[in-house]
């Protein structure tokens, strides 16, 4: 008998996989350039510094790092977290601090605490198409804001608030994915104000807030956050390590924590000891900050590579100019097709995200994102020559 469709669970339905993963199945051909994923660096990772901290863990904790732990975290892992959010601005006991596996299952965990299907979640648009994945796998009335330069528009998300009554906004507010902008001083304030004011919990998601090239750090949205609405993801996926798998939710409603600890138990009962003990040496040891200022250099060279190549693109051809993070987003004259272009240009040997992906409703198929961390400079300038000849062939 053959394996029906039918035995799928309604509610997966709607879901597909996701469009960056799609693209790496078609990047097996020699000497691909890729702009598509979200990786750091490879020269960002230390395994000859992580190895013998792994090898210090095991030795001096012994038998019960490899023991089952409890789901709140790794005790001492909460308290070095506690100290470096403290650095941006965020104040919290430890108490009110989950590790988890990166700031994504952060925002699974809400999710799955806060939606029921039908509700509606609030997103910027555009926004991370991981996010826009996770979502829809609750079956939520999916509601997005529009953004500009500055970021998501207070005005426009408050008459989003009182037109669709949501549980939940989800904002990347530093160096946002797909776009890089970042969101200013003035609207942080008044989407903590708007959280307050309104009682629905806005999820702070903020993993590139420490990769900064240019300019002045912004305080997060939690800082502003007085009665406990902002729960704040945090992730040393891009400052560490993206295969530990660590990050943290800061949440301040002791209700909405109990929830989000019984929620976590059903998914993975905890995350690994050993990973969280990891990252509390790496940063009990004064370790992180100085590898933030090496890795920074080397992507500040990269960026300026990427933003160089515009240069060439077809006139019309508009793109962010990010102080951080890994990406920048770009629109083509609106009458040219990103996504249909992809495959012409992975014939070329270069690869993208279509923009179109990062839109709740679709559309905009005119823009597209790129990434910079994962190439070396020279492969982003002969990249970047061999997309603007792509899109000038097809113009």
């Amino acid at each position: 008998m053959e394996f029906s469709e039918n035995l799928f669970a309604k509610h997966m339905s709607p879901i597909s996989g996701s469009a960056i993963r799609d693209i790496f199945q078609l990047l097996g051909k020699p000497g691909m350039i890729s702009f598509a994923g979200g990786n750091p660096s490879n020269q960002a990772l230390e395994p000859e510094v992580i190895a013998p901290i792994a090898e210090e863990v095991i030795r001096t904790v012994g038998a019960p790092i490899l023991q089952y732990g409890a789901t709140e975290g790794y005790a001492p892992l909460r308290g070095s977290i506690r100290a470096f959010l403290k650095e941006d601005g965020i104040d919290c006991a430890e108490e009110e601090i989950l590790p988890t596996e990166g700031s994504t299952q952060g925002m699974d965990l809400l999710l799955k605490t806060l939606i029921d299907p039908g509700d509606t979640v609030l997103v910027e648009d555009p926004t991370f198409l991981g996010a826009l994945q996770a979502i829809r796998t609750y079956h939520a009335n999916i509601v997005p804001v529009p953004s500009d330069e500055k970021g998501v528009i207070p005005e426009a998300l408050e008459d989003a608030i009182k037109a669709h009554h949501p549980k939940l906004i989800y904002v990347i507010p530093t160096f946002q994915n797909p776009t890089g902008l970042t969101l200013t001083i003035e609207r942080r304030k008044r989407i903590a104000e708007l959280a307050a004011q309104y009682g629905v919990i806005v999820a702070e998601d903020d993993p590139y807030r420490d990769l900064r090239y240019a300019g002045e750090a912004v305080p997060t949205i939690k800082s502003f956050d007085k009665e406990g609405w902002v729960v704040y993801l945090a992730s040393f996926s891009k400052l560490i390590s993206p295969g530990m798998r660590v990050g943290a939710m800061v949440i301040s409603l002791p209700k909405l924590m109990r929830k989000c600890v019984i929620g976590k138990q059903s998914s993975d009962l905890h995350c690994p000891l050993m990973t969280q003990a990891i990252v509390d040496s790496y940063l009990r040891k004064g370790l992180l900050r100085p590898h933030i200022e090496r890795i920074t250099a080397g992507y500040r060279a990269q960026l300026k590579a990427m933003l160089d190549g515009f240069v060439a693109f077809p006139a019309g051809t508009a793109h962010t100019s990010p102080e951080g993070g890994l990406f920048v987003w770009a629109s083509l004259p609106e009458d040219m097709d990103a996504l249909a272009l992809l495959n012409k240009a992975i014939e070329r040997g270069v690869a993208y995200v279509p923009g179109t992906h990062f839109y709740a409703n679709g559309g905009h198929v005119n823009t597209f994102r790129l990434n910079f961390s994962n190439s070396p400079v020279e492969k982003i300038t002969e990249g970047m020559e061999k997309l603007a000849a792509v899109m000038n062939e097809n113009r």
